[in-house]
């Protein structure tokens, strides 16, 4: 908890502040979790600092919260192409995503639990989203979106999570499913849309669910 909370606040994740009369802050809460490896063993143990987004009420605490995950025909797709030219596949798995994103909206916090300021009447007044959050995964992508089309990117029109370059003669596709990132073209695709993926000698893929019996 001291680690993730230490993180929190050199992420410059929120700011100590005296609640205005008008408005009111959200709940949070801990959550303890597993992370599991492909095989189901443990990989560690985790604690996330949670907003209680049941607490957030429409055009004061957040606006729009829709964002897109690429469509499983897209993924196909570019799967297919890649194992037919012969491309690498890479995966990029981005560590606590949902804490780069930025906010438009004033959002008040309850101070976490177990690290309370001596001065009770503060709350935390998010500069950044955090888990929970209805507009949290809309923050995030906004913020991938906008960093990989200054890089050059462009987003497709028939898939928005799906973001195209090129340059000269190469072509780089970015697939984007949360947090969760292929691009052909960053450790190898390993886990991806629930589905564990197998590079077989001959270049083909085997995909399986063996985690789910």
């Amino acid at each position: 908890m001291k680690d993730e909370n230490d993180a929190l606040v050199r992420n410059d994740t929120w700011a100590p502040v005296q609640l205005p009369p008008d408005r009111h802050p959200i709940g949070c809460k801990w959550v303890f979790r597993v992370k599991e490896n492909l095989d189901g063993s443990i990989n560690k143990h985790k604690a996330q600092l949670v907003a209680k987004g049941f607490h957030q009420r429409s055009s004061f605490d957040y606006n729009e919260i829709f964002s897109p995950v690429v469509k499983p025909m897209t993924t196909h797709i570019i799967i297919t192409l890649a194992l037919t030219h012969h491309w690498p596949l890479k995966q990029l798995d981005i560590n606590n995503a949902f804490l780069n994103g930025l906010l438009d909206e004033d959002v008040y916090l309850t101070q976490p639990p177990s690290f309370e300021d001596p001065n009770k009447t503060l709350v935390c007044k998010l500069n950044k989203a955090i888990y929970g959050l209805k507009q949290a995964l809309r923050a995030w992508f906004d913020r991938l979106k906008s960093t990989l089309l200054q890089l050059g990117f462009k987003a497709s029109k028939s898939d928005p999570s799906l973001f195209i370059q090129s340059i000269d003669s190469m072509v780089v596709y970015i697939l984007v499913y949360v947090d969760d990132i292929i691009v052909t073209a960053l450790g190898d695709l390993d886990y991806f849309f629930g589905i564990e993926v197998k590079p077989q000698p001959d270049g083909s893929l085997v995909l399986t669910q063996a985690k789910y019996p």
